[in-house]
């Protein structure tokens, strides 16, 4: 009603949901300020400057809303977001390497990266025995291959 748009959250941290934060919507990443946030039920109803009525909000309906990564809490020891993981080469633990992350499946239970690389598609599960190191900072993840993921 008044140009509020709800937002289902796909975060650990939703409270880095206030203004004067800018988040991105859609393919396009239009930037949006928020003006105001209000937090329940596994999601946000927001304000974005730009959006004052019914129409406007109506508009923005089913596009993806994004932050930027500075923007983001900093993920624990051990931990990472998809877009540091997107894109690594993967090598094994005996130096053969396998290709490079295409894409990360959250499956509920744990991640599986899909890697791309001369031998095929090969999936990894983001699980301690399968993945030894993750270091975007050189852009590397080692793993040791469990039986039949090849």
């Amino acid at each position: 009603m008044r140009g509020e748009v709800r937002v289902a959250l796909d975060t650990d941290h939703p409270e880095r949901l206030t203004p004067p934060l800018t988040v991105y919507l859609g393919l396009d990443r239009a930037p949006y300020q928020i003006e105001h946030a209000r937090l329940g039920q596994g999601g946000a109803l927001l304000k974005l400057a730009g959006s004052g009525n019914r129409e406007a909000a109506e508009a923005l309906r089913g596009l993806d809303v994004f932050i930027r990564a500075e923007d983001a809490a900093p993920p624990g020891p051990g931990e990472f977001y998809v877009h540091q993981v997107i894109g690594l080469a993967v090598w094994t633990e005996q130096g053969e390497h396998l290709g490079k992350v295409v894409e990360v499946l959250e499956t509920g239970a744990n991640d599986v990266y899909i890697v791309h690389g001369p031998t095929g598609e090969i999936l990894v599960p983001a699980i301690r025995d399968a993945v030894l190191e993750i270091d975007p900072t050189v852009g590397r993840m080692v793993v040791r291959l469990m039986e039949g993921l090849r």
